[in-house]
């Protein structure tokens, strides 16, 4: 069912994707952003072949981002318009309500708000120009960065970090001093309590 195929070699526009989520880190949003700035010009388009976006193709004919959600925002931010893409299946013949019933069971959609709260389909955005920002999926994502803990396959895994640091930390912590509090973040990571977390990287206790 999710066989890879051919990578779509013709532009696609960013605005047209569809998320499968409700929110992003903004801060690792920025630091994509500042990376793609930084490639020369005659490297961005060898950038672009290399991070190709993956999709389900779904019902009338739309694209769903199932990976780089935070990559598509960020070149949309920065003015990019087109991006690659690969599809991964195509549900195409779905009905709108039996294709966000089989993502669900297969754990590729994240319907959860910037609170941890689970919403209704029809609450996640239709543009990545209108996904909501979460810190603490920006802390989750650069607790991965700085080896808090290890990249995992378990879908959305940093989304259950980012929901374990939600129970720990207070979001003026990280609105207003990220960095500080993203050393606290890393003593949690490494502690018992994240034990139960995938990828977690801490030293095993009694």
């Amino acid at each position: 069912m999710w066989s890879i195929r051919e990578p779509v070699l013709k532009p696609v526009a960013i605005k047209k994707l569809r998320p499968t989520q409700i929110t992003v880190g903004m801060h690792e949003v920025r630091e994509k952003r500042a990376h793609w700035r930084r490639l020369p010009d005659k490297e961005k388009v060898d950038y672009l072949g290399h991070h190709m976006i993956p999709v389900i193709h779904g019902p009338k004919q739309r694209d769903y981002i199932i990976d780089h959600h935070h990559l598509a925002r960020a070149l949309l931010e920065e003015g990019c318009e087109h991006v690659f893409v690969v599809t991964v299946s195509d549900l195409s013949s779905l009905h709108q309500d039996a294709f966000w019933t089989f993502l669900d069971h297969h754990a590729r959609v994240y319907p959860y708000d910037a609170k941890g709260k689970r919403r209704g389909y029809d609450e996640i955005p239709r543009s990545v120009s209108e996904l909501v920002d979460d810190p603490y999926r920006s802390a989750a994502g650069e607790l991965r960065r700085i080896g808090g803990y290890a990249k995992d396959a378990t879908p959305f895994s940093e989304f259950l970090w980012a929901d374990f640091l939600r129970g720990q930390l207070k979001r003026s912590q990280l609105e207003k001093h990220f960095n500080a509090a993203m050393k606290t973040a890393y003593t949690l990571a490494r502690s018992q309590q994240a034990r139960y977390l995938p990828g977690w990287c801490g030293p095993i206790g009694n």
